[in-house]
C-alpha cells in the first residue's frame, strides 16, 4: 500500500498562498501551482482504512482531468478496472456512493475522510482541476468556474463511475468541504441535483445561495436533504454567505409547497462547536472534518439519529436543528480574511507494494 509522508501548511490568504506573477523560487525558477505539485503524489492501487481498496487515477472529463479516489470492496470494482480482486460485471451495484468534494487546495482529497463504507455506502473523492485546486476556480466566494466543474463533477459521475465500480445510482450522496462545499450549494446542488433523485447533501465549512438558474427545483427541493454545518468562529467571509445559502434553499422549498415541518425535515443547520474554520471537533481541521465524515450517515441519510461523535464543546453533538427558525446563526469572532483559507498538506513519500 501507499505510505505517505505528510506535511501541513496552513496559508493565510489566497493572495499569498499560491505563486503570482513574478513569484519565483531562490534558484529564480518559477514555483510549480498546487496542481502541478499534486502531481507527484503517486497515484494506482491503495488500502482503505476499512480494508477495502482504492484506485487513485485520472481521467479527462469534457476536457479537464479528474483525478479520483474510489474506496470500495474489491469484489465491487468491475473486472477489467485493474483492481485485484475485482468481480463486478455491471455497473448495477447495491451500495450508495457519497462523493466528497475536497477544500481548497485539496488537503480533504488526499486525507480521504469518506473512504470507510458507511451505511452501505462507498466513498469517492474527486480532485479539482484547477491550478489552485479551486473547486469552481477564481477565489473566495467569486468561482469562476463553477458552471463547467458542476459539470465535470456530474458528467463524470454519470458516464465514467459506472465504468470502474458497481453502485446503486439512485443512491448518490455528496459532501462538499469548505471551497468544496460553495462548488455544491452555488452551482452543482441547482445545475446537477435533478439527475440524483432522494440525494443527501452535507455542506461541511462553506455555502452560498445559488448562483445559477435552478434546473426542475420543484423536483430536487422535496426530496433532496441537505444538512449546513459550522462552526462558531468561522471565517467571517463565511459567516455571511453561509446563512444566505439556509434562507436562500429554505426560501426554494418553501415556494414549492413544502410546509415548515417539510422543510425541517429535509434542511438542518449547526454551528454549536466553538472551533474554528471546519475545526468541528474543536481541535484542528483535518481532524474536524474527519469527525464530520464518521457520522454522514447519521447526520443525512435515512434512519439517522443527528449524532455526531466527537463534536466540540459546547456542542452536545446533536446537529439536526431544522432550519426554519434558526436562519440567524450565531458567530462569535472569526478570522478576517478577504478569501478562503487554503489547506495544503503535500505528500511525498514511499510507494510500497
Amino acid at each position: 500500500m501507499y505510505m505517505y509522508i505528510l506535511n501541513f501548511v496552513y496559508f493565510g490568504t489566497l493572495a499569498s498562498a499560491f505563486p503570482q506573477r513574478g513569484n519565483r523560487n531562490g534558484n529564480g525558477r518559477q514555483r510549480a501551482t498546487a496542481q502541478q505539485q499534486a502531481a507527484q503524489i503517486p497515484q494506482g492501487i491503495s488500502t482503505a482504512s476499512d480494508g477495502g481498496t482504492i484506485l487513485d487515477d485520472t481521467v479527462n472529463v469534457n476536457g479537464l482531468p479528474i483525478r479520483f479516489r474510489i474506496a470500495a470492496p474489491a469484489n465491487q470494482f468491475i473486472a477489467g478496472a485493474g483492481v485485484p480482486g475485482a468481480a463486478a460485471t455491471s455497473p448495477n451495484g447495491t451500495m450508495g456512493v457519497n462523493i466528497l468534494l475536497h477544500g481548497d487546495g485539496g488537503q480533504s482529497f488526499f486525507d480521504f475522510p469518506n473512504q470507510a463504507v458507511q451505511a452501505n455506502t462507498m466513498g469517492v473523492a474527486l480532485l479539482a482541476p484547477d491550478p489552485n485546486l479551486f473547486w469552481g476556480g477564481g477565489q473566495g466566494l467569486e468561482r469562476t468556474d463553477g458552471v463547467a466543474h458542476a459539470q465535470a463533477v456530474n458528467d463524470f459521475i454519470l458516464t465514467e463511475l459506472p465504468q470502474r465500480v458497481a453502485f446503486d445510482s439512485s443512491a448518490v450522496v455528496f459532501t462538499g468541504v469548505s471551497g468544496g462545499s460553495l462548488l455544491m450549494s452555488g452551482f452543482f446542488i441547482p445545475a446537477q441535483m435533478q439527475n440524483y433523485p432522494n440525494s443527501a447533501v452535507l455542506l461541511n465549512c462553506g455555502a452560498m445561495p445559488p448562483q445559477v438558474d435552478f434546473v426542475d427545483v420543484a423536483t430536487v427541493m422535496p426530496q433532496t436533504t441537505i444538512h449546513f454545518q459550522s462552526t462558531q468562529s468561522e471565517l467571517r467571509l463565511l459567516q455571511d454567505s453561509i446563512p444566505q445559502a439556509v434562507v436562500a434553499y429554505e426560501q426554494l422549498a418553501v415556494q414549492q409547497g413544502l410546509s415548515a415541518d417539510q422543510v425541517n425535515t429535509l434542511q438542518t443547520v449547526d454551528n454549536t462547536p466553538a472551533g474554528g474554520h471546519c475545526e468541528f471537533d474543536g481541535q484542528d481541521f483535518v481532524s474536524g472534518v474527519q469527525v464530520m465524515a464518521d457520522s454522514f450517515s447519521n447526520v443525512v441519510q435515512p434512519g439517522g439519529n443527528g449524532i455526531v461523535q466527537g463534536l466540540g464543546a459546547p456542542s452536545n453533538g446533536q446537529v439536526r436543528t431544522g432550519v426554519v427558525g434558526n436562519e440567524r446563526l450565531q458567530f462569535v469572532g472569526g478570522r478576517k480574511r478577504s478569501g478562503m483559507p487554503v489547506e495544503k498538506r503535500w505528500v511525498i513519500g514511499t510507494d510500497e507494494p
